[in-house]
């Protein structure tokens, strides 16, 4: 039983240390993350940290002022997560908490004080229920790959990483959310429906439904078509979250192109992606772009989710890996190889170079598929940096061709 991973989240952090400790001495679970505070809504942070940590039994910790705050949060996260089960704590005493708890999906429902045994005896049917409930299959991971500026490359960047952990792993899907999709003409394919009208029927999206609307590619890549219209619907966070929830119980992996976007559908894809690569260059407008685009997908404080890819690397005397870092203030994760013929004859052909042999950027995106495959869940490890070609002789900052203060003003 010691493999039942628990999250517990409670808006008194006392009790929230108290729960802790006796779920802890019950013996039959894994606390994977402890929070002070409940979920608003389906793209709050806490919602893809309980799917990262995979958790499969929620704790919630209900008091009398809280009543409706905590059934909120019982409602999105059974609407957000995929399998979750939800065990509510509160007054034994007062059926109106009891019924508003479990209309709002809780499974159990328990006294506000109760002791390890009792706990112990729940999560045990709790997790029982779980495995005869379960469906195959599990959670995808979602990239989302932005660029920080028109030009810069992203959507080749995309199409080449799906196309890479594709060969590599398998069941991947590319979401075309770009502000106008140009993967299918990556990948010579001709969609009659896509994003928008998967958008469009949320409400009647089923598995029949959806297997309409994706294309499948030859080398066995799926693809969710972006908007052919220059003015696109709008799309809400809710909707947002309810499509990659639906998306990411289908498919291992999740890569969505949203090259060219600088609005709030880019922030909501952020807050639901387990990573984020913002594909920019090393001139001047690019890294300015980067920095901007950073702060505003990842303000100050909420970790560091932003990888930094630079595409159509080429050397620049002066220019380090710690001068791009701290002038985007980003993780600089990858160095993509300049090869401008190569790029547009894949592109004239409709044959990504991911697929293709023999060539520089088939095998950094190889390599790049490879370390996100293989990195842990709860992040990247700050080793994941290629240049492909002779190793980088550092110069002396003098030689430093891109003025420092010129991209940061």
């Amino acid at each position: 039983m010691s493999g039942i991973a628990l999250s517990v989240l409670s808006e008194n952090p006392e009790r929230l240390a108290m729960l802790q400790n006796r779920l802890d001495a019950a013996g039959v679970c894994q606390t994977v993350l402890s929070h002070p505070g409940f979920p608003a809504q389906s793209t709050d942070s806490i919602i893809r940290r309980l799917q990262d940590t995979h958790t499969e039994v929620v704790v919630i910790d209900i008091e009398p002022h809280n009543i409706h705050r905590a059934a909120s949060a019982i409602e999105v996260i059974e609407a957000a997560t995929n399998g979750v089960i939800v065990l509510a704590i509160g007054n034994l005493e007062d059926p109106g908490t009891i019924v508003t708890a479990m209309r709002a999906g809780a499974r159990e429902f328990l006294d506000r004080n109760p002791d390890s045994d009792v706990l112990a005896q729940s999560l045990s049917r709790l997790a029982s229920t779980r495995s005869r409930t379960r469906v195959p299959g599990g959670r995808a991971r979602l990239i989302t790959v932005a660029s920080a500026k028109g030009g810069a490359g992203g959507t080749t960047v995309a199409v080449n990483l799906a196309s890479a952990i594709q060969t590599l792993k398998g069941s991947v899907l590319l979401v075309d959310l770009a502000k106008l999709g140009h993967a299918a003409l990556h990948l010579n394919v001709h969609p009659n429906f896509g994003v928008i009208d998967a958008l469009q029927n949320l409400h009647r999206l089923d598995t029949s439904l959806l297997d309409g609307l994706i294309i499948s590619c030859k080398s066995g890549l799926k693809l969710l078509a972006g908007t052919q219209k220059i003015n696109p619907v709008q799309v809400t966070s809710a909707e947002l979250a309810h499509l990659m929830e639906q998306l990411s119980s289908r498919y291992d992996y999740l890569v969505v192109d949203a090259s060219g976007r600088t609005d709030q559908t880019l922030r909501s894809l952020a807050e639901l992606s387990t990573m984020v690569l913002l594909v920019t260059q090393t001139d001047v407008a690019s890294l300015w772009s980067a920095s901007r685009l950073q702060t505003f997908i990842e303000p100050v404080g909420e970790g560091k989710r932003v990888h930094l890819v630079l595409n159509r690397f080429r050397k620049i005397p002066g220019l380090t890996d710690e001068d791009v870092e701290r002038l985007t203030n980003c993780h600089l994760l990858w160095k993509v190889p300049s090869n401008y013929h190569a790029v547009a004859a894949s592109l004239d052909k409709g044959i990504p170079l991911a697929s293709q042999r023999n060539n520089d950027i088939a095998e950094s995106m190889r390599l790049l598929a490879e370390k996100l495959t293989s990195s842990s869940e709860g992040g990247l490890a700050h080793d994941l940096t290629l240049t492909i070609g002779r190793p980088e002789v550092r110069k002396s900052g003098r030689n430093f061709l891109i003025s420092a203060l010129r991209t940061g003003q």
